[in-house]
Formats: structure tokens, sequence, C-alpha cells
């Protein structure tokens, strides 16, 4: 059986489960607390950083994109990256939007001085950057609504790893209850219609105990 190592409100780390359950895997899931520096996660990743997907050959890859990179190309249905290069570079592009910029202007801004401060005992939240978070997140939403507007799903016609990076991020600031859904219609549905997927189920039944 392959195990994910994961922290609960990871935003990689969701994407990761999102796409083994798109991909029908099987997979168990190990909390790894990586501010131990347990000697056996170490040996898995010298980063020490989650993710890392451990194969059931025991074979383990770190990172989100090479491990998302990695199921996609050994377990192509559904494909998830796109069918031609020119789809394959426009999804690489959003993820790369969602988990870079999303994610310095807005995750890390709410939920990284919301949560995980408080969790690794890191002082008080960053009142400045609390709201800079909440101006930024109203682009982002714009910008989902604007390629919604003349696309099926955010990379194209299809669900795809663009539509997983970044309801990932944006299930953990919903978490928080930080998301303006009232002012964001277009981004709104879209989000209701990635949540629905059963590959989204296991994210909502998440109880973090801070």
């Amino acid at each position: 059986m392959r195990t994910l190592h994961h922290l609960w409100l990871s935003p990689p780390c969701r994407t990761v489960r999102i796409v083994l359950a798109e991909k029908g895997l099987e997979f168990d899931m190990h909390v790894e607390n990586v501010w131990e520096r347990r000697q056996d996660f170490l040996a898995l990743n010298p980063a020490c950083e989650v993710p890392v997907l451990v194969e059931s050959d025991g074979a383990a890859l770190s990172g989100c994109g090479v491990i998302c990179e990695f199921l996609d190309e050994v377990h192509p249905e559904p494909p998830l990256i796109g069918a031609t290069p020119l789809e394959r570079a426009e999804v690489r592009r959003l993820a790369d939007w969602f988990g870079v910029k999303f994610n310095s202007e807005v995750t890390e801004n709410l939920v990284g001085e919301k949560m995980m401060k408080r969790f690794l005992g890191l002082g008080q939240p960053n009142s400045k950057a609390i709201r800079a978070g909440h101006a930024n997140i109203h682009h982002h939403l714009d910008y989902i609504a604007f390629l919604i507007e003349r696309r099926n799903w955010l990379g194209g016609d299809h669900l795809s790893l663009a539509d997983i990076v970044a309801a990932a991020h944006v299930s953990c600031v919903d978490y928080l209850g930080d998301v303006p859904w009232e002012d964001h219609e277009g981004a709104k549905v879209w989000y209701a219609r990635i949540k629905s997927r059963p590959s989204f189920r296991s994210l909502l039944k998440d109880n973090l105990d801070f």
C-alpha cells in the first residue's frame, strides 16, 4: 500500500490527496510533524518537507509537482495535465499561479498567520499580513471567474491539475471561513462543482484540533 506523508492544512498535500482519489488509487496517510525532523523521514526526503509519497515498492517521491506528474504518467486515466503540449503548458501555468502566487499572496497570509503560527508556537499573527491576504484573495477569485466564463474548467474543457491546485488552496482558506463567496459568484459556482466530486469528500471530513 502506498503511503502519503502529509499535514492536514497543507495545500500541496491536499492536492496530492485529490489527485490520488481522482486516479482511484488507494493510499494510507501519515501525519508528518516535519518540525520533529525524524531521521526515518529525513531518509525519505532530506528537505524534511511534505508531501512525500512512498509507493508500495518503497520508492519515495517528494514534492507536490513531482508526485502529481509521476502519478499522471504512471496512471494516465483520467488525464489531469492535458493531452497536447499546449494544454499541458496552460495547466502547468495555472498550477504554478495558484501554487506560488496564490500561496504567497493569500494562503501564507491567512492560513499561515492564523493557523500555522499558532500551531508551531511562532508568536502572534501579523495583522498587516492578514489584511493583505483578505485584500489579495479578491483578485484571485476574480481570475477564477474570468477563466470559468471562457472555459469549462480552469485549464480547459476537462478537470485538470490547475483546478485541483486552486481548490486545494481555496479549501484551506475556506476552512477558516475567509473566502468572501458573496462577492464572487463565478468562483463560488466553480468551487461547488469541484467540492461535490467524490475525490474531495475526504477533505471535507478533515477536523483539525489546534
